[in-house]
């Protein structure tokens, strides 16, 4: 590549740095993460979202999503089953004491607050009403769960809460003389969504590509050092032909420094999240998509005929040194590319385009960057392992919320979550979304993927001897084991490289071992090669 080009690459490297680990796996979920009581019987329902359209004056107006408590009686699944009932408002608004109006089977609308979920449901139930609908003070949600003294928890009506905003819609058409009526069901998920398949495939695929971009490009690197040294050249020429190629190798220290910056970065997001930082993000993100398709581009046409020519002819750009013509033809149409996804990036299918932009992106950082050896790939994979969990899991303990969940789903910012990220809307999901993967989760496992198969190819492995084979199984069953784990935990958030990284280094590491090799790629990490001039003298005895 070019110097131009090569020092754009750089520059869109060190922006994702700071960005690759703002998400991981993760399935949405709208419901606010309070403190959850323990289960006991007539109180141990899970809690699960629940669809409530809405009729007014005959007519279907809107369709709201709530969620459901953890008491009362199991809600129907299917939409044709649920049964359409009139809404009446409570007097008092809380429902704390007998309401003053005469229910008649309603569905009694409530403000929350003044006393306990289950309070207002045995009232409510008492009243005559066939359903209670709680109205949070806020635009978020609240798991109702019952209080560690209450006993009356047998509760024979549903009890689903609402937004503020929702609330504040239905008692405005009531108090204008609308005839309101809801549905109230709670359709149940499929085990597993095609969008899961095909983002598994995706994160598969543009590892695989990565990876032999990555391997070719050093397998001609020496090829060229052979060269040059065969030819008499002196140890700088291999020197500087090897930096020439613009490859970025990272070091230990590199490695933990980048994990620091990427969570004091996480930690800025999340206290910065707004409109206006989640429109920060999209220009990054498209001056890092627009160099990637770029790269990606440019290499592919070189390789057909027609385009040499283009390839190998260059002009003097100011700031940029030499550009290719073909760089210069390719450059409009990535940028054009990047600016009408950021313009119409809420439309429903702008979720292409960002996973060009995003492939691209990976595909290039991955050829990129390197890891020299086993033991900086072991560093960087287990900082990040760490990181996952503990901006998962563990930071909820110090912000009361999963930060990495909180920045990968952009609340607070208006829009639908952060760009930097794979996704894919889920085709057969009653309650729709998308299914997601951070860029981390990808290019820190496929740094030590690619760089496997870099050996192999240096070392002239067969596949089946080397093992980038074995590298690329163990990703792909660690993202699998990650989309299990994300089912089975009821659509929660995972950190993948929970999962992914015990896969990918533990079965290098093991591979290694086994072999005799482990010490080899912990510390050297490139195949023992003979000097190009023994290798050319045994060649000339050969023959």
């Amino acid at each position: 590549m070019e110097l131009g080009s090569r020092a754009l690459s750089c520059a869109a490297t060190l922006l994702l740095q700071l960005l690759l680990f703002v998400s991981s796996v993760f399935a949405g979920d709208i419901v606010h993460q309070d403190d959850v009581a323990p289960k006991r019987p007539g109180c141990d329902n899970n809690f699960v979202l629940v669809k409530v359209p809405i009729w007014v004056d005959g007519k279907e107006d809107m369709e709201f999503v709530g969620v459901g408590a953890r008491f009362g009686p199991t809600l129907e699944s299917k939409e044709k089953r649920a049964t359409q009932t009139k809404v009446a408002l409570a007097d008092p608004p809380d429902c704390c004491s007998k309401p003053r109006n005469k229910l008649t089977g309603e569905v009694i609308l409530v403000h929350r607050g003044n006393c306990s979920f289950v309070t207002k449901a045995n009232v409510a139930e008492a009243a005559g009403a066939s359903a209670l609908l709680i109205i949070n003070n806020q635009t978020e949600l609240f798991k109702m769960v019952c209080e560690a003294n209450e006993t009356d928890v047998d509760i024979g009506i549903p009890v689903v809460m609402l937004p503020q905003d929702a609330g504040e819609i239905l008692k405005k058409n009531m108090r204008n003389g609308s005839h309101v009526s809801i549905q109230i069901y709670s359709p149940k998920r499929p085990p597993v969504d095609v969008a899961e398949v095909f983002l598994w495939l995706m994160a598969v695929g543009t590892i695989l590509c990565a990876s032999y971009w990555s391997a070719w490009s050093a397998r001609e690197t020496a090829v060229e050092q052979d060269k040059l040294l065969k030819d008499g050249s002196e140890e700088y020429i291999a020197k500087n032909a090897y930096q020439s190629s613009g490859v970025v190798e990272i070091n230990t220290s590199a490695a933990i420094f980048f994990v620091v910056i990427a969570s004091c970065f996480l930690v800025m997001l999340y206290k910065l999240m707004s409109y206006w930082f989640i429109e920060i993000l999209v220009v990054v993100f498209c001056i890092g998509g627009v160099e990637g398709m770029q790269t990606c581009l440019v290499t592919l046409l070189s390789c057909f005929r027609w385009f040499e020519h283009a390839a190998d002819s260059f002009v003097k750009v100011p700031f940029l040194g030499p550009v290719s013509y073909l760089t210069m033809a390719v450059s409009p149409f990535c940028i054009a590319f990047a600016v009408l996804w950021a313009v119409y990036r809420t439309i429903s299918f702008a979720w292409i385009g960002q996973d060009i932009l995003g492939i691209a992106l990976i595909i290039t950082v991955l050829q990129i960057v390197q890891v020299p050896n086993l033991k900086v790939g072991a560093v960087l994979l287990g900082c990040a392992f760490l990181y996952d969990i503990f901006w998962v899991f563990v930071s909820k303990w110090w912000f009361h919320k999963s930060v990495m969940i909180v920045v990968a789903r952009g609340d607070g910012s208006g829009e639908d979550g952060i760009p930097m990220l794979l996704k894919i809307p889920r085709l057969f999901d009653p309650w729709g979304g998308y299914s997601i993967i951070g860029f981390g989760d990808i290019i820190i496992p496929g740094l030590l993927v690619a760089y496997s198969l870099r050996y192999d190819w240096l070392a002239k492995k067969t596949l089946k001897a080397g093992y980038f084979l074995w590298a690329m199984v163990a990703y792909g069953l660690g993202l699998l084991v990650t989309y299990v784990a994300l089912n089975m935990m009821d659509g929660h958030g995972q950190p993948a490289l929970l999962y992914i990284v015990p896969f990918t280094l533990g079965t290098l590491i093991t591979l290694a071992n086994k072999r005799g090799d482990l010490k080899h790629l912990w510390t050297r990490g490139k195949p023992d090669r003979p000097c190009p001039h023994v290798q050319l003298q045994a060649d000339e005895l050969n023959r």
